[in-house]
């Protein structure tokens, strides 16, 4: 059976509830009461915790994309500069810390950089989560090493040799694996699902699923394949602009996305061959011929 990992008050792993995170990440469109809002309805659909993204844009933006010019609701502007306006500061993250107190819901962040992991520090996080984009960081590996916390490591645009180089870096007994395909939204074949039983013969640690597709039925399905952990961007309106609305989940969606993961859970059973009691009674009725 594979290690758990504890994250705040919950242990995650095999033989405990999937872990079910919402990813607000930047679909707050620079917005706290937009994060506020999101964050209420992870909660009411029964999330165990929501996730943010912490950059400095500076450092997370390559280089070649600084420039670039976009659209965005601030106007014509380059990508550096919306990196800036989607940016929470320190106050701002003072808000949404004391909300989630408030309300009774976990929340920790993507670090996409040294310094986000500095910056986050004074918040005590349950645990940090690597983005698929920094697994190659080897330096914000060990800076995350240093920290003494649970990670979350997504591995969407990465070799199976880049995935072993990064966690050679990080605690193996603190650590999550999360089976992702960075595509947003990804087609459901280019998924891989069966990604996630390749990780769990390989890792002893918890392996999660980090869901981009549209719909429900996939991420239910990690489950079944093993995922101790799912995680699934949220969103207001799948119209609202950004780049990751098209691959969330609404807020009744979640309610159903929850829903179906603990039917799931409730549905693997043991493997074990039994008659149940409620079979019993179509037994005597439908059953002609008895044998040993």
């Amino acid at each position: 059976m594979a290690k758990a990992v504890k994250i705040g008050e919950r242990w995650v792993g095999e033989g405990y509830p999937t872990y079910i995170v919402a990813e607000i990440g930047i679909n707050h469109n620079g917005e706290v009461e937009n994060a506020k809002r999101l964050m209420d309805a992870a909660r009411h659909a029964g999330v165990d915790a929501v996730k943010f993204q912490k950059r400095t844009p500076e450092l997370a933006t390559p280089p070649d994309q600084r420039n670039v010019m976009r659209e965005t609701p601030w106007g014509y502007i380059t990508y550096l500069e919306y990196r800036h306006k989607m940016e929470f500061d320190l106050e701002q993250y003072k808000e949404i810390d004391a909300y989630a107190r408030k309300i009774g819901i976990t929340w920790f962040v993507s670090v996409w950089d040294e310094p986000s992991v500095d910056f986050m520090e004074a918040f005590d996080p349950v645990t940090y989560k690597v983005p698929s984009a920094a697994l190659t960081d080897h330096g914000l590996m060990k800076k995350l090493h240093s920290t003494g916390r649970p990670v979350i490591l997504s591995t969407g645009m990465s070799t199976i040799d880049q995935i072993r180089a990064a966690v050679k870096l990080l605690d193996l007994d603190k650590l999550v694996i999360c089976h992702t395909t960075s595509a947003y939204p990804c087609d459901p074949e280019e998924l891989n699902l069966r990604m996630i039983e390749t990780l769990r013969k390989e890792y002893s640690c918890p392996i999660g699923y980090s869901g981009h597709e549209v719909g429900l039925i996939p991420s239910a399905v990690a489950v079944a394949f093993g995922a101790c952990l799912v995680e699934r961007h949220i969103t207001l309106d799948r119209a609202m602009w950004g780049s990751d609305q098209a691959a969330s989940v609404e807020p009744g969606g979640f309610e159903r996305l929850v829903k179906y993961i603990r039917v799931t859970e409730q549905s693997l059973g043991d493997g074990v061959k039994k008659v149940y009691e409620s079979e019993i009674p179509s037994m005597k009725k439908l059953r002609r011929v008895n044998s040993q």
